[in-house]
């Protein structure tokens, strides 16, 4: 393999390295908002009330 072909090939390995790296961010920073949304939609749908008084009485 020449010199050109060496260097071409390693450029693309680089090029392919750093897309995937930018696509684990992207789908990284998704994950985490659709966890901070989850975490919201659970916190707004329970009763604040519930839990709070516990009838013992047989």
């Amino acid at each position: 393999m020449d010199i050109g072909a060496l260097s071409i090939a390693l450029s693309q390995s680089k090029l392919a390295q750093s897309v995937g790296i930018k696509m684990l961010s992207i789908a990284k920073g998704q994950a985490e908002q659709q966890g901070q949304q989850l975490a919201e939609m659970i916190g707004k749908s329970l009763d604040p009330n519930i839990g709070q008084n516990l009838d013992i009485r047989a």
